[in-house]
């Protein structure tokens, strides 16, 4: 039986982003302990409340999704888009410089940032029903309030409350949206080789 650990966004400690331009709020990293510059994969929050550039991450992929209004995006590998909670989640560079822009408002969005080569990530926004996990590491986010059975353990969670999963086969829930973020390892096979 999977393991599972319910994660408050109440318990959240906001701190500054790298570059200190807004805010963010960690989720999950990945491993326990890891800092900014040696974490294989890490799930976080953001205000964005004002223009600017966002933190470069070297060697980093980044997957990003609007939780609350609408924010427009330019730089490197992106062109110019904009992401609301109804678009789908955008994959980019961690290391691309990106500029980002709140439109009517701030912004709060969910980052997931993984080790190029090591790892990738998969965020998949999920209409209630039962739901296959396929990944040994996991976070369901709750875009809204939902009672969730993980592996048939029940977990009622709030807006914004998340599960942190590992080796979970299956999640359901009746009513509520939630965005499923895979974290799966690359294996050393697949992966370039390092100069």
């Amino acid at each position: 039986m999977g393991k599972v650990q319910t994660l408050r966004a109440a318990n959240r400690v906001a701190m500054p982003w790298k570059n200190g331009g807004g805010v963010t709020h960690e989720v999950a990293i990945f491993p326990n302990g890891a800092g900014l510059n040696d974490f294989q994969w890490r799930l976080s929050m953001a205000e964005v409340r004002e223009p600017g550039p966002f933190s470069a991450f070297a060697g980093i992929d980044r997957v990003l999704a609007v939780l609350e209004g609408r924010l427009r995006l330019s730089g490197e590998s992106v062109g110019t888009v904009e992401l609301t909670a109804a678009t789908a989640p955008l994959a980019f560079p961690g290391d691309a410089t990106i500029q980002g822009e709140p439109l009517d408002g701030p912004v709060l969005d969910l980052n997931a940032m993984t080790r190029r080569n090591e790892w990738r990530t998969e965020m998949i926004v999920l209409e209630p029903g039962e739901h296959a996990v396929a990944a040994s590491r996991a976070i369901l986010v709750a875009t809204a309030p939902i009672q969730c059975a993980a592996d048939g353990r029940s977990q009622p969670l709030e807006r914004l409350d998340c599960l942190l999963l590992e080796d979970v086969e299956r999640l359901q829930w009746s009513a509520g949206t939630a965005i499923l973020v895979r974290f799966l390892p690359i294996p050393l096979a697949l992966a370039p080789a390092k100069p």
